[in-house]
């Protein structure tokens, strides 16, 4: 049997001090690791509406989705690949507040992050793709 591709994005969020938007996940794959807001793309959802939707439901914030910063293959369960589509955002409203499947949601200065618990590959991939850069 073949892996299952889920279509899944994310969103890079930095306020204005730079700081990065990153939620505790609350739930499985990497439960009580740091990430970017994000999720599954739900049937009949662009990448857009779904980062809209992932960031609202998770941090209560609103955002204007930008370009696709890079993608990511991450394993999932039953032979699942999660296809994540991380996107640039900007703080577009909302308050902040963890719902949905965050149990925690907090915006983090870039050079806090190396000492956070970070699902696998997060730092390495934001930094490569640019999006920590001041």
């Amino acid at each position: 049997m073949g892996e299952r591709a889920v279509p899944c994005v994310g969103a890079v969020v930095r306020d204005a001090s730079g700081a990065l938007l990153l939620v505790r996940r609350g739930r499985p794959p990497q439960a009580g690791r740091w990430s970017v807001p994000g999720g599954r793309v739900e049937p009949g959802e662009d990448d857009a509406a779904a980062v809209r939707r992932e960031v609202r439901e998770e941090t209560g914030l609103e955002v204007v989705v930008g370009p696709l910063l890079g993608a990511v293959r991450v394993p999932g369960p039953g032979g699942a690949v999660y296809d994540v589509r991380d996107h640039a955002c900007t703080l577009a409203g909302g308050a902040l507040r963890a719902g949905d499947d965050a149990a925690e949601a907090r915006f983090v200065p870039v050079a806090d992050l190396p000492g956070l618990d970070l699902v696998d590959g997060l730092l390495g991939h934001l930094t490569a793709w640019g999006a920590l850069d001041p």
